[in-house]
C-alpha cells in the first residue's frame, strides 16, 4: 500500500467519500507532468525534481508543491499554490465560486476549506486544477522568488 493509499485509508469516515471524490476530480483534471506523492503529511501533486531540480526554496531536495489535499477534523482542505502566486487565477476563482455554491467561500492565501462534505464544487475544482500547466507553475514560482 502506498503512503497516499494509507492516508486515504485513515481518513475519518465522515470525510472519506468526499475526500476520495475530490482526489478523483484532481486526478482527472490535473495537467500532465505533476506527480502525486506524500508531502508535508498529505497527498500532494508536485513538480518532480527530474522536471525542476532546483526544488522548493525552503528545502532544495523537496519537489515543488502545487496542490495538496487534507482531511482535517472539521473540514477538507485544498491547498493550491497557484492561486497564491497568480492573482488573475485567484480573481477568476473568487468570481466563479458563487456561480457554483450558495455558501460563502472559506479560504486563506492558498487554502480552500470545505466544511460541508456534501457541498464541494467538484466541477469548479476540476476547472481550477486544469488551468495551470507544470511549465506555467514553475514560471510563476520562479517569478515570485
Amino acid at each position: 500500500m502506498s503512503e497516499v493509499d494509507n492516508y486515504i485509508e485513515n481518513v475519518d469516515k465522515k470525510w472519506k467519500d468526499s475526500f476520495i471524490s475530490l482526489k478523483k476530480v484532481i486526478d482527472e483534471h490535473i495537467p500532465s507532468g505533476f506527480q502525486l506523492e506524500m508531502q508535508y503529511g498529505m497527498p500532494s501533486y508536485v513538480v518532480p525534481l527530474a522536471t525542476f531540480p532546483n526544488g522548493y526554496h525552503c528545502k532544495e531536495d523537496t519537489p515543488l508543491p502545487f496542490i495538496s489535499i487534507a482531511a482535517q477534523k472539521k473540514h477538507i482542505a485544498l491547498y493550491h499554490m497557484g492561486i497564491y502566486a497568480d492573482k488573475e487565477l485567484l480573481d477568476w476563482f473568487q468570481k466563479e465560486y458563487p456561480k457554483h455554491m450558495t455558501t460563502k467561500l472559506n479560504m486563506g492565501k492558498s487554502c480552500i476549506r470545505f466544511t460541508n462534505r456534501k457541498k464541494i464544487p467538484f466541477e469548479l475544482i476540476g476547472e481550477l486544477v486544469s488551468k495551470m500547466s507544470v511549465e506555467e507553475w514553475v514560471d510563476r514560482y520562479q517569478a515570485k522568488l
